[in-house]
Protein backbone atom coordinates (compact mmCIF):
# COMPACT_ATOMS: atom_id res chain seq x y z
CA UNK A 1 0.00 0.00 0.00
CA UNK A 2 1.16 3.39 -1.20
CA UNK A 3 1.69 5.98 1.94
CA UNK A 4 1.90 9.42 1.88
CA UNK A 5 5.14 10.55 3.80
CA UNK A 6 5.88 14.33 4.86
CA UNK A 7 10.00 14.99 5.44
CA UNK A 8 10.33 17.59 7.40
CA UNK A 9 14.41 18.87 6.19
CA UNK A 10 13.76 16.64 3.52
CA UNK A 11 16.63 17.79 1.54
CA UNK A 12 19.27 17.45 4.28
CA UNK A 13 21.82 14.94 4.76
CA UNK A 14 19.35 12.13 6.35
CA UNK A 15 16.16 13.29 4.57
CA UNK A 16 17.49 13.41 0.93
CA UNK A 17 18.65 9.89 2.10
CA UNK A 18 15.12 8.79 3.16
CA UNK A 19 13.35 10.46 0.27
CA UNK A 20 15.21 8.46 -2.21
CA UNK A 21 14.79 5.14 -0.14
CA UNK A 22 11.10 5.83 -0.32
CA UNK A 23 11.00 6.90 -4.14
CA UNK A 24 12.28 3.96 -4.60
CA UNK A 25 9.81 1.92 -3.47
CA UNK A 26 6.94 4.21 -4.80
CA UNK A 27 5.85 5.77 -1.43
CA UNK A 28 4.35 9.58 -1.77
CA UNK A 29 6.69 11.78 -0.82
CA UNK A 30 6.76 15.50 -0.15
CA UNK A 31 9.83 17.35 1.01
CA UNK A 32 9.40 20.69 3.54
CA UNK A 33 12.44 22.67 3.42
CA UNK A 34 13.66 26.30 3.70
CA UNK A 35 16.66 25.17 1.41
CA UNK A 36 18.87 27.39 3.95
CA UNK A 37 21.69 24.97 4.01
CA UNK A 38 24.39 24.63 1.24
CA UNK A 39 24.32 21.15 0.82
CA UNK A 40 20.39 21.57 0.22
CA UNK A 41 19.72 22.34 -3.24
CA UNK A 42 22.52 20.11 -3.82
CA UNK A 43 20.11 17.04 -2.79
CA UNK A 44 17.31 18.03 -4.51
CA UNK A 45 19.07 18.33 -7.29
CA UNK A 46 20.57 14.79 -7.02
CA UNK A 47 16.98 13.25 -6.39
CA UNK A 48 15.52 15.05 -9.15
CA UNK A 49 18.63 13.41 -11.76
CA UNK A 50 17.74 9.89 -10.15
CA UNK A 51 13.85 9.94 -10.40
CA UNK A 52 12.78 13.22 -12.33
CA UNK A 53 11.31 16.08 -11.76
CA UNK A 54 7.78 14.49 -10.65
CA UNK A 55 9.05 11.96 -8.56
CA UNK A 56 8.46 14.16 -5.50
CA UNK A 57 6.44 16.91 -4.41
CA UNK A 58 9.09 19.86 -2.62
CA UNK A 59 7.17 22.63 -0.67
CA UNK A 60 10.01 25.28 0.27
CA UNK A 61 8.68 26.34 3.77
CA UNK A 62 9.61 26.88 7.49
CA UNK A 63 8.38 24.89 10.49
CA UNK A 64 8.68 28.19 12.21
CA UNK A 65 5.69 29.13 10.09
CA UNK A 66 2.18 27.08 11.77
CA UNK A 67 0.69 28.02 9.03
CA UNK A 68 3.00 26.53 6.10
CA UNK A 69 3.63 23.18 7.99
CA UNK A 70 -0.16 22.98 8.75
CA UNK A 71 -0.92 23.36 5.21
CA UNK A 72 2.13 20.43 4.15
CA UNK A 73 1.06 18.34 6.67
CA UNK A 74 -2.85 17.93 6.10
CA UNK A 75 -2.16 14.47 3.76
CA UNK A 76 0.17 13.03 5.62
CA UNK A 77 -0.04 9.43 6.46
CA UNK A 78 3.77 10.01 8.38
CA UNK A 79 5.84 12.56 9.75
CA UNK A 80 9.23 12.44 9.98
CA UNK A 81 10.56 15.75 11.46
CA UNK A 82 14.20 16.00 10.73
CA UNK A 83 14.18 19.67 10.12
CA UNK A 84 16.16 22.13 12.59
CA UNK A 85 19.02 23.79 13.70
CA UNK A 86 21.73 21.34 14.15
CA UNK A 87 25.06 22.39 15.84
CA UNK A 88 25.80 23.14 19.70
CA UNK A 89 28.44 26.07 18.79
CA UNK A 90 25.79 27.84 16.27
CA UNK A 91 23.21 27.39 19.08
CA UNK A 92 25.61 29.16 21.47
CA UNK A 93 26.40 32.06 19.07
CA UNK A 94 22.64 32.74 18.63
CA UNK A 95 20.18 30.73 21.06
CA UNK A 96 16.94 32.43 19.67
CA UNK A 97 17.00 30.91 16.00
CA UNK A 98 18.11 27.59 17.57
CA UNK A 99 15.14 28.12 19.74
CA UNK A 100 12.41 28.95 17.16
CA UNK A 101 13.90 26.03 15.09
CA UNK A 102 13.82 23.46 16.77
CA UNK A 103 11.47 23.53 20.30
CA UNK A 104 8.81 26.00 18.31
CA UNK A 105 9.82 23.80 15.06
CA UNK A 106 8.57 20.80 16.77
CA UNK A 107 5.51 22.05 18.53
CA UNK A 108 4.47 23.31 15.05
CA UNK A 109 4.85 20.17 13.07
CA UNK A 110 3.07 18.27 16.18
CA UNK A 111 0.08 20.73 16.45
CA UNK A 112 -0.31 19.80 12.19
CA UNK A 113 0.42 16.50 12.81
CA UNK A 114 -2.84 16.35 15.83
CA UNK A 115 -4.97 18.73 13.96
CA UNK A 116 -4.74 17.02 10.68
CA UNK A 117 -7.39 14.28 11.54
CA UNK A 118 -5.17 11.69 9.93
CA UNK A 119 -3.43 10.38 13.03
CA UNK A 120 -0.27 10.25 11.33
CA UNK A 121 2.70 8.72 12.26
CA UNK A 122 5.49 10.79 13.72
CA UNK A 123 9.07 10.36 13.73
CA UNK A 124 11.31 12.54 15.50
CA UNK A 125 14.98 12.83 15.32
CA UNK A 126 16.12 13.56 19.03
CA UNK A 127 19.81 13.84 20.02
CA UNK A 128 21.96 12.02 22.28
CA UNK A 129 22.85 15.77 23.59
CA UNK A 130 19.71 15.52 26.26
CA UNK A 131 22.02 13.44 28.11
CA UNK A 132 23.91 16.68 28.53
CA UNK A 133 27.82 15.91 29.63
CA UNK A 134 26.83 12.81 31.73
CA UNK A 135 28.90 14.51 34.82
CA UNK A 136 27.75 11.66 37.07
CA UNK A 137 28.74 9.05 35.24
CA UNK A 138 32.31 7.42 35.98
CA UNK A 139 34.82 7.33 33.21
CA UNK A 140 38.01 5.78 32.48
CA UNK A 141 41.29 6.92 30.22
CA UNK A 142 42.88 4.79 27.67
CA UNK A 143 45.71 5.42 25.43
CA UNK A 144 43.79 6.57 22.76
CA UNK A 145 40.17 6.73 24.35
CA UNK A 146 37.85 8.05 27.00
CA UNK A 147 35.20 4.94 28.02
CA UNK A 148 32.55 4.63 30.54
CA UNK A 149 33.68 3.08 33.75
CA UNK A 150 30.51 1.71 34.28
CA UNK A 151 27.92 1.47 31.97
CA UNK A 152 28.76 -1.99 29.72
CA UNK A 153 26.53 -1.12 26.71
CA UNK A 154 26.19 2.53 26.71
CA UNK A 155 24.15 4.94 27.63
CA UNK A 156 20.15 3.83 28.18
CA UNK A 157 17.21 5.66 27.71
CA UNK A 158 17.05 5.70 31.34
CA UNK A 159 19.76 7.64 31.79
CA UNK A 160 18.41 11.45 33.26
CA UNK A 161 18.40 14.40 30.81
CA UNK A 162 20.66 17.13 31.51
CA UNK A 163 20.28 19.65 28.60
CA UNK A 164 23.39 21.20 28.20
CA UNK A 165 23.53 23.97 25.78
CA UNK A 166 21.16 26.03 24.07
CA UNK A 167 21.01 23.29 21.25
CA UNK A 168 20.40 20.07 23.86
CA UNK A 169 17.77 22.36 25.61
CA UNK A 170 15.90 23.43 22.30
CA UNK A 171 16.44 19.90 21.04
CA UNK A 172 15.44 18.10 24.67
CA UNK A 173 12.29 20.12 24.24
CA UNK A 174 11.31 18.52 21.50
CA UNK A 175 11.61 15.67 22.42
CA UNK A 176 9.67 15.51 25.36
CA UNK A 177 6.88 16.97 23.68
CA UNK A 178 6.84 14.24 21.03
CA UNK A 179 6.58 12.03 24.11
CA UNK A 180 3.85 14.18 25.67
CA UNK A 181 1.40 14.43 22.50
CA UNK A 182 1.80 10.24 22.35
CA UNK A 183 0.87 10.25 26.38
CA UNK A 184 -2.15 13.44 26.33
CA UNK A 185 -3.05 13.12 22.74
CA UNK A 186 -2.27 9.76 21.73
CA UNK A 187 0.03 10.60 18.55
CA UNK A 188 1.72 7.89 17.41
CA UNK A 189 5.30 9.16 17.76
CA UNK A 190 8.50 8.03 18.31
CA UNK A 191 12.11 9.55 19.55
CA UNK A 192 14.86 8.76 17.93
CA UNK A 193 17.88 9.89 19.91
CA UNK A 194 20.44 9.89 17.34
CA UNK A 195 24.30 9.36 17.93
CA UNK A 196 26.95 10.71 15.63
CA UNK A 197 25.26 9.34 12.06
CA UNK A 198 27.29 9.55 9.01
CA UNK A 199 27.16 8.70 5.39
CA UNK A 200 26.91 9.88 1.79
CA UNK A 201 25.01 13.13 0.82
CA UNK A 202 26.41 14.85 4.19
CA UNK A 203 27.86 18.28 3.48
CA UNK A 204 29.60 18.46 7.00
CA UNK A 205 30.97 21.37 8.44
CA UNK A 206 33.50 21.67 11.31
CA UNK A 207 30.44 22.14 14.06
CA UNK A 208 28.35 19.72 13.10
CA UNK A 209 28.89 16.14 10.76
CA UNK A 210 32.50 15.72 12.40
CA UNK A 211 33.60 12.38 11.11
CA UNK A 212 31.96 13.69 7.48
CA UNK A 213 33.55 17.34 7.53
CA UNK A 214 37.38 15.38 8.85
CA UNK A 215 37.08 13.46 5.74
CA UNK A 216 35.88 16.32 3.38
CA UNK A 217 38.68 18.13 5.14
CA UNK A 218 41.13 15.38 4.70
CA UNK A 219 40.22 15.11 0.86
CA UNK A 220 40.23 18.52 -0.22
CA UNK A 221 43.36 19.63 1.69
CA UNK A 222 41.47 21.89 4.22
CA UNK A 223 43.03 22.66 7.88
CA UNK A 224 41.31 20.31 10.94
CA UNK A 225 41.49 21.85 14.01
CA UNK A 226 40.89 19.15 17.22
CA UNK A 227 38.93 20.20 20.01
CA UNK A 228 39.97 18.61 23.44
CA UNK A 229 42.31 15.97 23.36
CA UNK A 230 40.90 14.26 20.70
CA UNK A 231 40.63 11.04 22.34
CA UNK A 232 37.16 11.87 23.20
CA UNK A 233 34.65 8.83 21.77
CA UNK A 234 31.30 8.73 20.18
CA UNK A 235 29.81 5.97 18.45
CA UNK A 236 29.23 6.54 14.80
CA UNK A 237 26.17 4.80 12.74
CA UNK A 238 25.48 4.76 9.05
CA UNK A 239 22.50 6.26 7.41
CA UNK A 240 21.42 3.44 6.09
CA UNK A 241 21.45 1.91 9.63
CA UNK A 242 19.13 4.81 10.85
CA UNK A 243 17.11 4.36 8.41
CA UNK A 244 15.78 0.56 8.74
CA UNK A 245 15.44 1.86 12.42
CA UNK A 246 12.77 4.59 10.94
CA UNK A 247 11.32 1.61 8.49
CA UNK A 248 11.25 -0.54 11.95
CA UNK A 249 9.28 1.86 14.16
CA UNK A 250 6.52 2.67 11.38
CA UNK A 251 6.07 -0.94 10.68
CA UNK A 252 5.80 -1.87 14.48
CA UNK A 253 3.90 1.24 15.52
CA UNK A 254 1.52 -0.26 17.72
CA UNK A 255 5.42 -1.29 20.07
CA UNK A 256 6.95 1.76 18.85
CA UNK A 257 4.42 4.58 19.89
CA UNK A 258 5.11 6.91 22.86
CA UNK A 259 8.38 5.25 22.69
CA UNK A 260 12.03 6.85 22.87
CA UNK A 261 15.15 4.59 21.71
CA UNK A 262 18.56 5.17 21.65
CA UNK A 263 19.79 5.65 18.15
CA UNK A 264 23.59 4.71 17.66
CA UNK A 265 26.14 2.50 16.49
CA UNK A 266 26.84 1.43 20.12
CA UNK A 267 29.91 -0.48 21.52
CA UNK A 268 31.02 -2.15 18.43
CA UNK A 269 30.87 0.81 16.41
CA UNK A 270 33.05 3.55 18.74
CA UNK A 271 35.73 5.40 17.79
CA UNK A 272 37.85 8.78 19.67
CA UNK A 273 37.67 11.30 16.83
CA UNK A 274 40.89 11.93 16.13
CA UNK A 275 43.24 9.47 18.25
CA UNK A 276 41.33 6.95 15.99
CA UNK A 277 39.70 8.16 13.41
CA UNK A 278 43.24 10.00 12.39
CA UNK A 279 44.53 6.93 11.53
CA UNK A 280 41.97 5.38 9.32
CA UNK A 281 41.71 8.56 7.82
CA UNK A 282 45.50 8.82 6.98
CA UNK A 283 45.60 5.34 5.64
CA UNK A 284 42.84 5.99 3.29
CA UNK A 285 44.48 9.02 2.30
CA UNK A 286 48.02 7.74 1.65
CA UNK A 287 50.09 10.73 3.98
CA UNK A 288 50.41 12.25 7.07
CA UNK A 289 47.77 14.99 7.98
CA UNK A 290 48.58 17.82 10.38
CA UNK A 291 46.30 19.26 12.60
CA UNK A 292 45.77 22.16 14.47
CA UNK A 293 44.51 21.74 18.00
CA UNK A 294 42.23 24.07 20.46
CA UNK A 295 40.37 23.98 23.71
CA UNK A 296 37.17 22.22 24.59
CA UNK A 297 34.03 23.27 23.29
CA UNK A 298 30.76 24.51 25.51
CA UNK A 299 28.54 21.05 25.33
CA UNK A 300 31.60 19.15 24.23
CA UNK A 301 31.06 15.31 25.53
CA UNK A 302 34.63 13.21 26.56
CA UNK A 303 32.32 10.10 26.10
CA UNK A 304 29.11 9.15 24.26
CA UNK A 305 28.37 5.90 23.14
CA UNK A 306 24.48 4.11 22.83
CA UNK A 307 22.99 1.58 24.34
CA UNK A 308 20.76 0.14 21.99
CA UNK A 309 18.94 -3.10 22.96
CA UNK A 310 16.06 -1.46 23.76
CA UNK A 311 15.72 -0.67 19.88
CA UNK A 312 17.09 -4.18 19.31
CA UNK A 313 14.84 -6.13 21.97
CA UNK A 314 11.13 -4.18 20.48
CA UNK A 315 12.42 -3.33 17.04
CA UNK A 316 14.44 -6.29 15.95
CA UNK A 317 17.09 -3.68 15.27
CA UNK A 318 20.66 -3.57 14.88
CA UNK A 319 23.62 -1.75 13.03
CA UNK A 320 24.57 -3.95 9.97
CA UNK A 321 27.65 -1.69 8.71
CA UNK A 322 30.04 -2.00 10.56
CA UNK A 323 32.58 0.94 11.33
CA UNK A 324 35.69 0.73 9.03
CA UNK A 325 33.26 -0.28 5.94
CA UNK A 326 31.12 2.52 6.30
CA UNK A 327 33.91 5.37 6.38
CA UNK A 328 35.65 3.70 3.74
CA UNK A 329 32.52 4.33 1.18
CA UNK A 330 31.79 7.74 2.90
CA UNK A 331 35.81 8.64 2.06
CA UNK A 332 35.48 6.89 -1.78
CA UNK A 333 31.95 9.05 -2.23
CA UNK A 334 33.58 12.34 -1.14
CA UNK A 335 36.33 11.27 -3.50
CA UNK A 336 34.46 10.29 -6.52
CA UNK A 337 32.02 13.67 -5.73
CA UNK A 338 35.06 16.36 -4.87
CA UNK A 339 33.38 19.05 -7.22
CA UNK A 340 30.69 18.94 -4.64
CA UNK A 341 33.12 20.57 -1.91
Amino acid sequence: MTRNYLVTGGAGFIGSNYVHRLIQRNEHVTIFDNLSRAGAPRNVDWLKSQFGDDAFRLIVGDVRSADQIAEAAKDADIIVHLAGQVAVTTSVTNPRDDFEANALGTFNTLEAARLSGRDPIFIYASTNKVYGGMDDVKLTEEATRWLYADLEHGCPETQPLDFHSPYGVSKGAGDQYVRDYARIYGLRSVVFRQSCIYGPRQFGIEDQGWLAWMTIAAVTGRRITIYGDGKQVRDVLHVEDLLNAYDAAVEKIDVAKGQVYNMGGGTRNVMAIWAEFGPILERLLGKKIEVARADWRPGDQKVFYADFRKAQRELGWEPKIDLEEGIEMLFNWVKENRELF
